[in-house]
């Protein structure tokens, strides 16, 4: 059998956002403090702050664009950004959804929708 040799085709890029909106028009979070830690924290090659041409952190406005070469999970953005927000103390107050296949949204908790829930359930004893 001959043997077959593939030549080094083009590393998978994969493109991830972060949508920090609505804490931000609020000014709860800072998204470059945010920028700034993910760049920090995310580990390649199991060293942490080692991006060097594997990964890009960019920030536009509101949002994190965050572009790895294959190897990188969508969910470890999402256990970066929950670490962030308990760093922050705000973990009590948003949380991290997913709003499509490429994006993270933060959004606050529906505390206010729970409270009137608690009352319907007392009145109607």
């Amino acid at each position: 059998m001959p043997v077959v040799r593939r030549g080094k085709g083009k590393k998978q890029i994969l493109h991830f956002t972060i949508d920090c909106t609505q804490p931000c028009n609020d000014n709860i979070l800072d998204v470059v403090s945010f920028e700034t830690f993910l760049s920090q924290k995310i580990k390649v090659a199991g060293k942490a702050g080692n991006l060097g041409e594997s990964i890009k952190v960019t920030r536009d406005k509101t949002l994190l664009h965050v572009q790895a070469q294959a190897p990188f999970s969508k969910r470890y953005l999402k256990y970066l950004t929950k670490k962030y927000l308990k760093k922050q103390q705000l973990r009590d107050w948003l949380r991290v959804i997913s709003s499509d296949k490429k994006t993270y949204q933060l959004k606050y908790f529906n505390i206010h929708d729970a409270g009137e829930e608690e009352g319907d359930e007392e009145s109607q004893d």
